[in-house]
């Protein structure tokens, strides 16, 4: 079966780099026209990747610490490229700290941006989708949707709820035409993981726990990404995609 995006429209949140910029690029090269929702609308260096491939592509001013622009997004770009088909919530921060000391502020910007945008992009773009009954809602998990972690107890709540949320919505909307899924990514060489990264203990630690033999990259993304979004995971609902070098089955 060839699996193409041709003539879908695929939202993705924190595209600018790491695993929204690969996913992105991936929506793209697999035919669909793809809106951006960045924080930073004036930077287009992922736009004139995507462009390049011959597709639409628009930036939609999305800071998800903001849930009034959150709110606005998926209306954007219904409004700018016709429709949506693809949603994918991939924008996300860290915070590390003991619990004892996690501030109170640190716990709400984690919540916001990692949970209630999520929540907030979810409904909107039901919206849409149930009306047109059918689209693709990917939310990005974690391994600490499983697993506790250290020092990331904000972090750990957001995306246990998150998974849960993806099952919640797949209950509610796989019988008209939805499929909610998420993808669980494992240690990921990006920005987020630089503290584990240049810790040579815990990074050592982390890769030889890990069966396949190195950290993850960007790109390992692509693949289950747009095979998600594609009518190939037509019967796939509420799964949790594990994209972790083999970690959890270790």
């Amino acid at each position: 079966m060839q699996i193409s995006l041709q003539g879908k429209v695929a939202a993705v949140t924190g595209a600018t780099r790491g695993i929204g910029r690969s996913i992105a690029i991936a929506m793209a090269e697999s035919g669909a026209d793809v809106a951006l929702l960045q924080r930073s609308p004036e930077n287009e260096a992922v736009k004139r990747e995507i462009e390049k491939l011959g597709v639409r592509c628009a930036i939609v001013p999305c800071d998800v610490s903001d849930s009034r622009q959150v709110k606005e997004a998926v209306p954007r770009v219904v409004e700018a490229l016709g429709r949506i088909d693809i949603l994918v919530n991939n924008a996300g921060i860290q915070r590390r700290s003991p619990a004892v000391e996690f501030s109170e502020a640190d716990w709400d910007d984690v919540l916001q941006a990692n949970l209630k945008a999520v929540w907030l992009l979810c409904q909107q773009a039901g919206k849409y989708m149930l009306a047109q009954k059918s689209g693709k809602i990917i939310n990005i998990a974690s391994l600490v949707s499983f697993q506790g972690g250290i020092l990331v107890p904000a972090y750990a709540s957001a995306k246990g709820a998150v998974a849960q949320l993806t099952k919640a919505l797949a209950n509610e909307w796989s019988s008209q035409g939805v499929n909610v899924n998420a993808i669980v990514p494992g240690y990921i060489a990006t920005d987020m993981n630089e503290a584990l990264i240049n810790d040579p203990v815990r990074s050592r630690q982390i890769l030889e726990r890990i069966p396949a033999g190195r950290w993850g990259n960007p790109d390992d993304f692509k693949g289950p990404a747009v095979f998600l979004a594609s009518d190939a995971a037509e019967y796939i609902h509420g799964h949790l995609l594990a994209v972790d070098g083999g970690w959890l089955g270790r």
